[in-house]
């Protein structure tokens, strides 16, 4: 071969390798450092890490991953001080939610000066080949050349994939949480579909707990800006972060169809809650501020609608399903993250049995605070002390009342069987009465006003047949044609967004076409307000 080609060849090599090196990149994660901590009165000291702190309580983990806890007046100044400002870090971010819970990806971050440093190699080394090489010699160079510029804009172009995410439609979302109303209420807006409950199942609970910790399901008040948050412009993440004992410890990792919350397989202790007996014959439990919530796909819920519908649906905006494809076919093979994409591109997750019993990675980009916890997170309050372990403790039932304002649990312990009988007034008045070898105990605490699920959504979605948009893809103008029960005159707003929440488009009465040829080619949001009821579907500008 002569060296003049030679050394083409070896310059569109090095090209190649350019790219590849300035599209690359490296992952690390942070692990926690250890202090010391010296407890005041008893002159303690040990190693351990900050893990939260909570009602006056001071959670470390040792070195051998045990969570040990003391008050914060037990440790010294300089130690109380520590977790002080440390609590307000957390505080900080927890009110800077918004900002940090849905990642910005502008175009100048995709774009960035790796890729026109790249461009321009590409394009002097094209003009090169094409005006400076022999023209003879040109039908050898230019597939080589071609070839050069796909390999070496893989790591680019699916930097770029990565970071582009789908729109859900609210519609399907809401489609989910549909056959369990009005237990749960649902609304949504550019960015989140919110979830709004009470987080207590129509199902019994508790029943087959052998690991209690002496916790009861109470109300929660899961409403309005303590709704959960479901992002509808999931974005891949480069990473995904794994469901495991170190991450996503505190919180919810989805939320399920009925409204009840799921957590990481791992307590907070870092434990298999199933393996650890901890769960009842649904796949749940109570916390620390007695909320109930599972640990495990609530594969059951698949048998309480007709159609193949999510289970779930993750905090970082995938669905969740069970046993069966979306298309009712049979679930194919699972990834790491416990999941695939779906006939349509749109990736989800599926739930089985088996560990990770749901997700494995988080697939999407989520925010972990510093409590390890996803943010935007909805809060549990509780109204009593969390109770400890119970050993040897076997729940046998947890029935409500007639009242439907409180339930009687009952349990074994060494053979004899003891019982709980608590209940609430709608101003927040708990009474506990425990029933121990016959002997009645009677505690009340005071929390705040019982919450009502809102019954009135003004999300409530229209048939697909009452509302039209069309065509779609559209090119030039959108055509909207509402059925005879929908009067012209009913309309109350017309408005469309982007994929950043912008409002592109708006009219406060019915338009039959939106001319769109100034619009950006891309996909948005349509959103037509009749009433108390919206249609929202989402179109793609070519």
């Amino acid at each position: 071969m002569p060296m003049k080609k030679i050394n083409r060849y070896s310059y569109l090599l090095m090209i190649c390798l350019m790219g590849n090196l300035l599209f690359a990149h490296d992952s690390h994660y942070d692990h926690s450092s250890q202090k010391h901590w010296t407890l005041a009165r008893e002159s303690k000291t040990f190693e351990g890490s900050f893990f939260m702190y909570k009602n006056g309580n001071v959670y470390i983990e040792t070195d051998h991953d045990k969570i040990i806890n003391y008050p914060l007046t037990a440790f010294t100044k300089e130690d109380q001080a520590f977790v002080l400002a440390k609590y307000a870090r957390i505080e900080k971010l927890n009110h800077q939610i918004a900002e940090r819970a849905k990642p910005k990806v502008s175009v100048l971050s995709i774009f960035d000066i790796k890729f026109f440093v790249f461009l321009a190699l590409l394009i002097l080394s094209g003009f090169y080949i094409f005006k400076i090489a022999q023209k003879q010699k040109i039908q050898y160079l230019a597939p080589v050349f071609l070839i050069a510029i796909v390999l070496s804009l893989y790591s680019f172009t699916t930097k770029v994939i990565g970071v582009l995410g789908t729109t859900t439609d609210p519609a399907f979302v809401n489609s989910a949480f549909a056959p369990f109303k009005p237990n749960v209420n649902t609304r949504w807006d550019n960015t989140y579909f919110y979830v709004e409950s009470l987080g207590i199942p129509e199902h019994l609970m508790m029943s087959g707990i052998t690991g209690w910790q002496q916790q009861f399901p109470i109300p929660q008040c899961y409403i309005g800006s303590n709704a959960w948050s479901i992002p509808l412009n999931p974005v891949k993440a480069a990473t995904p972060v794994p469901v495991n004992a170190q991450h996503f410890l505190r919180g919810a990792v989805a939320i399920a169809a009925n409204g009840v919350a799921i957590f990481n397989p791992y307590t907070n202790t870092g434990v298999d809650a199933l393996l650890d007996g901890q769960l009842d014959n649904y796949g749940g439990h109570c916390g620390r501020a007695d909320d109930y919530h599972y640990h495990i796909a609530p594969l059951f819920l698949d048998d309480k609608t007709a159609d193949i519908l999510p289970i779930a649906f993750a905090l970082d905006g995938y669905a969740i399903y069970g046993s069966l494809e979306p298309d009712g076919s049979a679930m194919k093979t699972l990834d790491a993250n416990h999941g695939h994409d779906g006939s349509n591109g749109v990736y989800h997750y599926h739930g089985t049995p088996t560990a990770p019993y749901m997700i494995g990675n988080m697939v999407g980009q989520v925010t972990e605070d510093a409590t390890l916890q996803i943010i935007p997170q909805a809060a549990a309050k509780g109204v009593r002390p969390a109770g400890t372990p119970l050993k040897g403790a076997v729940i046998t039932s947890c029935i409500p009342n007639k009242a439907g304002n409180g339930y009687k649990l009952t349990y074994t312990l060494s053979g004899v069987t003891d019982s709980v009988v608590y209940s609430w007034t709608p101003a927040g008045l708990f009474t506990f009465n425990y029933y121990v070898s016959g002997v009645k105990t009677t505690t009340n605490y005071t929390g705040t006003a019982i919450c009502k699920v809102p019954t009135a959504s003004i999300n409530s979605i229209f048939q697909e047949n009452e509302i039209s948009v069309y065509p779609n893809p559209v090119k030039e103008v959108l055509n909207l044609k509402l059925s005879k029960q929908i009067k012209e005159n009913d309309v109350q707003e017309i408005s469309v967004y982007n994929l950043n929440g912008e409002l592109v488009y708006h009219a406060d009465k019915y338009i039959s076409g939106i001319d769109v040829r100034n619009f950006s080619r891309g996909i948005y949001l349509v959103k037509i307000q009749v009433s108390n009821r919206q249609f929202i579907k989402k179109i793609s500008i070519q």
